[in-house]
């Protein structure tokens, strides 16, 4: 893109071009989601299975988005994108990816606007940009529906950013407002960003160069203070609430706590997977939807990871005054990373590629600054260093393509973890499920045993009750029951593997058992349809109307109608 030099262009149209670029190429890349499934990894909690946002736009829907802790979390603009997706597609998948790539081309723009009007660059700013919009490990962010959170937060962390940058050029009350409700947007969309005032910080330090402002160390602690405080407070704030939401209404929970791991083990898996994300940054391979934890982490390993990081650490604070981008960058991806490094654990994985979606950023700024300061001479940059900008772009293009391929449904997405990763019994657990979506009865019953025989202690008990509805529908009786019953012991709450142990009763005729597992499945989760609707079926056998019309009613207001509107057709219930 030389050629655009030779010919006089302006920045402005230099800028345009490169905004019309980063849009077309990114589409062309992911267009393919708009074709896409769901799949059986949460997309059935937050959106298949979830009725509350599946309605009209009422009051009651709204107060629902900012008061519920569904799913475990407290994000009311997620499930705000959620309905107004809702009112445009229904349940159809494609509508949701859409929504995704749109937010994702939006924190593109918006980010190769912030760092164009901080640093005052056009094409080393177009780089980060591009990286960010084409990078492999962002393609889980943008392709899952479920993480729409992370897109949606992301867009809100460029503006605040941008917003940020408009503020600091003149200082004003109305513009510092703008920024505040920018971030509280953010976090209202994914409590993650809550280390977005130490990135302000970072850009006071370089490219504001606001600190130079401050001669006096006092008075620059000060400023920062009466600055950025309000910022920190409201992180404070939502962190909190994070941690009340996941920790302290277990009654409310809709999965079983974790037993974290060993402190030293989350500290070593913390080292090696800070270090390994970077290793994907610069190679992208081998990319899952899902890490297993390590049973075990060898020793040079952790000491190899937390070398690197002393090293990498003590070189770009050697180097502050010289080169400052280094520093801010490095810090950029430590900070950003932290929350969710494991060492706080939250979920059964070791790593996840969408982890990596905003601290990539200060990694790409390190790289393409750092680049710069090293080739200063003119010709080098225009025919060798641009020329290899564009063909590394073209080339994460390409795997970024090839990666938002495997999320066209469950199958492609799992079958392709297992050929990546090693001892994944959630992947295994996973594609069994899509298998006998599909009717692929045997192969699914396979991948469940080897599912439970890599961890029979699954937290949820979720792999035996799968398997006992294989054995069901296969007139194992027996044996289904047991698995029902194993998967109960793990989790006294699963209300699904009470219901499924309840249908099983009934076929073989145990009325007395059925309906004692039936009550337990809705006393543990109130909204379960299935178990008004399995009940409905039992009082109507028992000749018992009163309970039976009210549980088809019941269910019935729950998404299921057709033994009530059956009932009520036949004259049995009014």
């Amino acid at each position: 893109m030389a050629w655009l030099n030779k010919l006089n262009i302006g920045d402005h149209k230099k800028k345009f071009f490169i905004y019309i670029i980063l849009v077309l190429v990114t589409l062309a890349v992911y267009w393919q989601v708009h074709g896409f499934d769901f799949i059986n990894f949460d997309d059935q909690v937050y959106l298949i299975n979830n009725i509350n946002f599946q309605s009209d736009v009422t009051p009651d829907v709204l107060r629902w988005a900012f008061t519920t802790n569904h799913a475990d979390l407290w994000n009311p603009f997620l499930w705000l994108s959620f309905i107004l997706d809702y009112q445009f597609y229904g349940l159809n998948p494609g509508g949701y990816h859409i929504t995704n790539l749109i937010l994702h081309i939006l924190s593109a723009l918006l980010l190769f606007l912030l760092i164009n009007r901080t640093t005052q660059t056009v094409w080393p700013s177009a780089f980060v940009a591009a990286i960010f919009a084409l990078h492999p490990l962002h393609v889980e962010s943008v392709a899952w529906a479920t993480e729409r959170k992370d897109v949606l937060s992301a867009f809100f962390w460029m503006l605040t950013l941008c917003l940020y940058a408009w503020y600091t050029e003149k200082p004003s009350v109305r513009k510092y407002l703008l920024v505040f409700f920018s971030f509280f947007c953010a976090l209202m969309s994914k409590s993650m960003v809550v280390t977005l005032p130490a990135i302000m910080i970072l850009l006071d330090y370089w490219p504001l160069n606001r600190f130079e402002t401050q001669k006096n160390k006092i008075n620059l602690i000060l400023w920062q203070l009466k600055e950025k405080t309000p910022f920190f407070i409201l992180s404070a704030v939502f962190s909190i609430i994070t941690f009340y939401v996941q920790y302290y209404i277990p009654s409310l929970r809709h999965f079983p706590v974790l037993k974290p791991s060993p402190l030293d083990s989350r500290l070593a898996n913390a080292a090696v997977s800070f270090v390994t994300y970077l290793e994907k940054t610069f190679w992208p391979h081998d990319m899952a939807v899902f890490y297993p934890y390590p049973s075990h982490i060898p020793t040079w390993q952790v000491i190899a990871a937390s070398m690197l990081i002393i090293v990498i650490s003590a070189l770009v604070i050697f180097m502050i005054k010289r080169l400052p981008y280094l520093f801010v960058g490095w810090l950029w991806y430590v900070i950003t990373i932290l929350p969710v490094i494991k060492i706080v654990q939250i979920g059964s994985d070791a790593m996840a590629d969408r982890y990596h979606y905003l601290p990539s950023i200060g990694i790409s700024i390190m790289v393409v600054w750092g680049f710069l300061s090293l080739i200063r001479n003119e010709s080098v940059r225009k025919y060798i260093l641009f020329p290899s900008a564009v063909a590394i772009v073209a080339l994460l293009a390409v795997l970024t393509w090839q990666q938002c391929g495997y999320w066209k449904n469950s199958i492609e997405l799992w079958g392709h973890a297992l050929k990546v990763t090693r001892d994944n019994a959630l992947a295994h657990g996973n594609y069994a499920s899509a298998l006998y979506e599909e009717g692929n009865i045997e192969e699914a019953l396979s991948h469940y045993n080897k599912a439970i025989l890599l961890k029979p202690d699954k937290e949820d008990g979720s792999f035996y009750n799968s398997r006992g509805a294989i054995f069901h529908l296969k007139n194992q009786f027996q044996l289904a029951l047991n698995d029902y019953s194993k998967a109960i012991n793990i989790n006294a709450a699963n209300y699904r593997a009470y219901n499924n142990r309840g249908i099983t009763y009934a076929t073989i005729g145990r009325i007395d058992l059925a309906l004692e597992d039936f009550n337990k499945a809705a006393f543990y989760k109130p909204d379960f349809a299935d178990a008004y609707d399995n009940r409905t079926f039992i009082y109507y056998k028992q000749g018992n109307k009163a309970s039976c019309c009210y549980n088809a009613k019941k269910a019935c207001e729950l998404g299921k109608c057709e033994n009530w509107e059956a009932l009520v057709n036949e004259g049995f219930c009014r």
